[in-house]
Formats: structure tokens, sequence, C-alpha cells
């Protein structure tokens, strides 16, 4: 069986209070009768990055509904000047947002006005500058009795005073000198705050660490996966996951060989009904499973959803999506906690669509497998079976007999943009994607990308893949309802609304309101700027608000040719955008997409045909993160290399590559060769020029990523 659980003292008496509410009237009666029990969602205000701890992305609002959402419009904005990448979702409490920037950077804002209240900046450049750089994203903060809370990409975790943005207390979350990073929103449960964080490609260990809100003590620490037998001993999740792993796993090398992963970088969910955390645990590393586990071996608790303790952070129970992982898949999307009748039974359940491209319902009181199935393109399994939990898979997935393109591929068929569910209909809306990604071992080609121990390419085969839609999934039936198809794959999260509505913001620059039975769109409006975050609402003095955040960019840097939707760096504001019904504000115009590349040369400037080659290979390990994969800099937080001046000459771009801009992001590579920083400098003028093997060949069969 690929689930456990453990005895939890609270469950037997948590279920027999479930017993004696359920002939209460429920707070929302689902349209198809299958949502029962305690309300699901927020009202008032947006307390929590999924609105509340259930992680549903539901309001309980209905001020704003299919009949009136044509009289919505803007009522106020707010420019975010240095920002780029925004992910995060809006807190709204007493009528202030709170959320996060690029870097960490927290803002409030009076929701109404637009008006700046305070902001604070965690500074990293300064306290950590060997941090800085990568892919600058933050995924939002966190509330709870006055407190606001957000982690920097440096591992510091910041609480603040609410009113005013002093810093109440600063905790370390991981050591220096290590591979981790945060880029992920903290949750809070019950007078504690929890985060984990990213690294697991590059094969850090998993964990996910427990502070008191107050205080800013360090209660509880849960690591994901087994580490060295010295470090198992005695603790029996530990010892158990250690038996499902082979080699010396735990050690990594100079070069970020070996090592384990398992990082929990976003999808935490808090069930105050059971005391319980859900924790969705990332993929492993290398991806390459055999280095990482020669053998054989599930590799417990890679790919799994981990319930923990909420007092102690002792681990209650497991499911295990994709046992033996080796393809960047993970379960750190959101994780959605409520009560459906199945099979004329009520059961507490946790929902989640990984990307690995199922979308899976759990007991949350056992970790029981209840059903899962495909929500769209997934050939890497027939079925999951219902009777071992475990997947059905398909021969070759592991590219044990050579090269393997698999779907969904390492983006997933759904990440980190949230999915939402609404009790009245009785649907999970899921902002789905489709694309693979083809994978093999054996040296890089020109268009492929060599990383954690493999070679991949992500790849377009039929006319859908390489775009996205908006699912609205039926749970219980396992089924599609409606689908909304869309042109652009890298779209936002969604909220769901008792209004009957569904909004999401898009890549393309739009935000849309469809209606939630039946997916009509039934308002746009034009943002001027691609989106990735999620919409919340709120009230404020009695009327219903809905936020968002602008701002293009995260994964679409390092996916750039499959994720470019022409939002050029630097030429959009990015913004906080609030909109009410009866809204006449309007945006200044900014320039539209442009897919178009302004390159600039000197043909003074010479370089060494052999130098273009290896230059591709540094460019692609150490600057498309920020810079965008193959040169393609759409949606990236860092300008395109071909159109830059700086870029142009050797001593200027030496000088910036060495010395860096630390406070606009720019790390530092003071230690690089000679030799390779006129490789990359090769590479950027040999794309510039356009010259012949810069890059793979596209064509309309398969379009290289990586």
């Amino acid at each position: 069986m690929t689930y456990h659980s453990t005895t939890n003292p609270r469950t037997a008496l948590v279920a027999l209070a479930l017993l004696v509410c359920l002939g209460s009237p429920a707070a929302h009666a689902a349209g198809n009768g299958t949502a029962i029990g305690a309300a699901i969602g927020t009202a008032a205000d947006w307390p929590a990055p999924g609105g509340a701890a259930d992680e549903s992305s539901f309001s309980r609002l209905d001020r704003i509904n299919r009949d009136n959402v044509g009289k919505l419009g803007l009522v106020s904005y707010l420019d975010l000047p240095g920002e780029a990448s925004l992910e995060a979702t809006p807190l709204a409490v007493n009528g202030v947002l709170y959320f996060t920037g690029s870097t960490a950077k927290v803002y409030a804002v009076e929701a109404v006005s637009g008006k700046l209240l305070w902001q604070y900046d965690p500074e990293v450049w300064k306290h950590n500058p060997d941090k800085v750089g990568g892919m600058n994203v933050n995924r939002g903060a966190a509330y709870e009795d006055g407190r606001v809370f957000a982690a920097s990409i440096d591992g510091r975790l910041h609480a603040l005073d609410a009113a005013t943005g002093k810093v109440l207390w600063i905790a370390d979350t991981i050591a220096r000198g290590t591979r981790y990073s945060s880029t992920g929103a903290p949750r809070t449960f019950g007078g504690r705050v929890i985060i984990g964080n990213g690294g697991g490609d590059l094969g850090m260990r998993g964990y996910v660490t427990a502070f008191d809100a107050a205080t800013g003590k360090q209660l509880w620490r849960f690591y994901t996966v087994p580490g060295s037998p010295e470090d198992n001993r005695g603790n029996p999740a530990m010892e158990r996951a250690a038996k499902t792993w082979r080699g010396e796993y735990w050690k990594v090398d100079a070069m970020g060989i070996g090592g384990s992963g398992g990082t929990v970088w976003n999808g935490m969910t808090w069930d105050p009904e059971l005391d319980q955390l859900y924790i969705g645990v990332g993929n492993g590393a290398p991806y390459d499973v055999e280095v990482r586990s020669p053998g054989g071996g599930d590799n417990l608790y890679l790919a799994s959803i981990v319930a923990l303790d909420a007092d102690t952070g002792e681990y209650v129970w497991h499911y295990q999506m994709n046992p033996r992982e080796a393809w960047d898949y993970k379960c750190t999307a959101n994780m959605i906690a409520a009560t459906l009748e199945i099979d004329g039974n009520p059961r507490k359940v946790l929902m989640q669509a990984p990307t690995n491209g199922f979308f899976y319902v759990l007991d949350r009181e056992t970790g029981e497998l209840l059903s899962a199935e495909k929500v769209g393109k997934a050939n890497w399994a027939e079925r999951i079976d219902l009777a071992t939990g475990r997947p059905v898979e398909y021969p070759g997935i592991r590219y044990e007999s050579g090269e393997f393109t698999i779907f969904p591929g390492t983006t997933g068929a759904h990440n980190f943009q949230p999915m939402s569910y609404n009790p009245d209909t009785g649907l999970v809306y899921i902002p789905y994607m489709q694309m693979g990604t083809m994978f093999r071992r054996g040296e890089a080609r020109p268009g492929e990308f060599a990383f954690a121990g493999m070679v991949m390419k992500n790849v377009a085969l039929e006319p859908e893949d390489g775009k996205g839609k908006l699912i609205a999934w039926d749970p219980v039936k396992q089924e599609a309802r409606w689908q909304h198809q869309q042109d652009t794959l890298w779209n936002g999260g969604t909220l769901a609304t008792a209004g009957g509505l569904v909004f999401q913001g898009t890549a393309d620059g739009y935000v849309t309101a469809h209606d939630a039975a039946t997916g009509e769109v039934l308002w746009r409006f034009n943002a001027g700027l691609g989106i990735i975050g999620a919409p919340s609402s709120y009230t404020v003095d009695g009327a219903q608000y809905v936020s968002l955040l602008v701002g293009y960019g995260g994964s679409a840097s390092v996916m750039s040719d499959l994720m470019d939707a022409g939002w050029k760096y630097g030429a959009q504001p990015r913004r906080v955008l609030t909109f009410g019904l009866g809204g006449k504000q309007s945006l200044p115009p900014s320039p539209g997409p442009d897919m178009a590349v302004y390159a600039v040369d000197d043909p003074a400037v010479s370089i060494a045909v052999d130098d273009i080659a290896p230059g591709r290979t540094h460019y692609a390990l150490m600057c498309s993160m920020c810079h965008g994969m193959n040169l393609n800099s759409a949606g990236s937080p860092a300008p395109d290399l071909r159109e830059s001046r700086v870029a142009l000459y050797p001593e200027s771009f030496s000088a910036v590559l060495r010395n860096g801009v630390l406070q606009r992001g720019m790390p530092r590579f003071d230690y690089l060769p000679e030799d390779v920083v006129r490789q990359i400098h090769a590479y950027v003028r040999a794309g510039a020029r356009d010259l012949p093997g810069v890059n793979a060949p596209v064509d309309s069969a398969e379009r290289a990523v990586r």
C-alpha cells in the first residue's frame, strides 16, 4: 500500500462530533448534493493564502454575482516599481491588503483607495548576498492576530506588525552556505507559523519548520526524506522511509551530484477539525533515479502528501503519488480540505491535482485513496489501482530503454497556481497545462538542457500542447463538467465565489469572470500584462471587492519558448488591481505584447566560433533562470541579453557579471574563470547575430525549450 497511518487520538472524538453535527443544516449544500459539513472558504476578510485554512480559494460573498458582474470595474490600482514576477495572492484584513513582491518585499495597501500604507524590504542583497539572483519569486504572506509573516529567498522568516510594518522577530530557517531557498508563503495555524523551502532540484533534503507566531521560537521540524543512518536512528518515520532508498543517497558532492530532494516549497494545509497539517512533498534529485537510488526503492516521502500532528510535528500518515519519482513530479500544489458525500457516506477528504496529471481524493483522517482520475493528457500511467493505491505504470517511462517523452512534463498539468473549490456547484476549478518533456541520459545537444543528472527538452506535439485550460472538475464523479480552452500555458490561479463566479488572470493579460456552472465568459478586463497569481475577494464597508497582482514571469523565464506571451522586460508596470461594482478607473496605456527581438550588435566585436557551444551550456546553467532559456527573456525578471548594450562589449559584460547589481537582483559571478565569461559573451553575441547552430531548429511538430 502507498498510504500508511498511525493512530491519532483526536480522530475518534472528531468522528463522533461529525456524526452528531450531520443532522444540522450544512453551511453550503452543493448543487449536486456532494458537499456537506462545515462552511468552506472565507467571507469578510481573506486572511490566508488560500482564503481560509482549508485552502479552497472560495469566497462565501455573493454581492458580485452572475447577474451583476457586467458592472464590475476598476476601483483602484497601485504601481509597484522595481517588481518583476508577482505570484502572490493578496491577503485582505480589515480593508488592508498584504502581499509580497518578487524578493519578498511586503506591502500594506489600503484596499479601496490603493494607497500604500507601508512596505518592508528584507534586503537579501545586504544580509545574504550569495542568495541574490536565481528565480526571484515569492508566493505570498500569511496573517494571524495582527502579525504578517513572509519568508525571503535566503530562508529568513519575518514577522511584522500588521499596522506599522515594524519587525517583531526574524528567524533563520535554512543554514548559511547551503543550496536551500525559500519562495513559498508561510501558513499560520493556532498561534504557530510554518514554512518549507526550495532546493530539492539541487539535492537538498526537504523539511518544514514550525515556529511560535508570537516569539519566533522554533517548535518542531519534520524532514520529508531520510538522512544518514545516524540521522534516522530513533525516528520511526525516517527509519521506515530509509528502507525505500538505496545507496548513499544523503551525500551531495561539490557538483551537486547525489542527494535526495523532497522539499515543501508551496502546498501546506491545516486541518483544524483534526489538528493535522498536510504537507505536499516535492520531487527527488537527481531526477535520474538510478543515480539517486540505484537498484530500486520507492523513495519515501518524495512526491507524497504527508499528514503531521500540528502540535508536535510527528508523522500521522502518508500517501505517495509517484513511487520512485523520476520526472520532477511533485505534490506541491494546493490541497483542499472538505467533506464530500461519497457512495452515500460523508467523508472528510483532501483533494489535490499535483503535477502528474491525475486528480486525487484522499480520506484526510487515514490517508486512504478514495479515487484518482486523469484530468488531461498523461501517458506515464494507465490508471491508479484503488486496491493498492499505486499507479499502473506504462513501460519505459524511466527512460531505461532510451529517450522518453512524458506527459505531463516537468512544469506539470497543474503547478502552484491555486485551484479553487465551490461547494455550491460541487466543482473544483483547475488552471490546467498541457506540455511534455523529453528525458534521456547522455550529453545535451543544442536546444536541450542538462540538469540534475538528466538531459531534457520540453516539447509540444499536438495542437493543444503548449496551451492551457480552465477545467471545472467534479471531484465525486471524477470527470470534467466543462472546460475553457486558452491559448497561453502559464496562467494564474483561480478564485471561486458564492456569487456563482470563477475569476482567473491569464498570461495574455486579461482577468476573466466565468459562470461557475457553465464556464461562460461573463466579464473581462485588460490588465495590460500577464498574470500568474490568484485573485482574492473580501468586503469593505459592506461592499465586495476583488484584488489581484499583475506581473508575468516566474518559470516563464526558463520555459520561454512555450511560455512566451510577448511581455518584454521592463516594458509594462507591475501593479495591484482592485475591482468593485461600479468601478470607473482605467489604466494608463502601456505597450502591448511584442514578439520581436531588437538585437543590438557591433560587427567590430569578434568572437571565436569554438566558444559558442560551451557558452550555451554555461548560459543555460547560470543565466537562463533570470535572462531566459535560449536567450529568450520573455516574462523574465531580467533583460534579453541580445537587446542589452551592457552585453555588447566584453569589458562591460565582464564588469557586470563579476560585480553584480545586488540591489536589483543581479548576483556576483566573481568566481568565474575568464574563459567562461568569454564563452558566455560569445554565445550572447552569436544569438544577437542569429548565427547558425546557436539553438536547435524549431518546427511545427516540436518546439524546444530546454
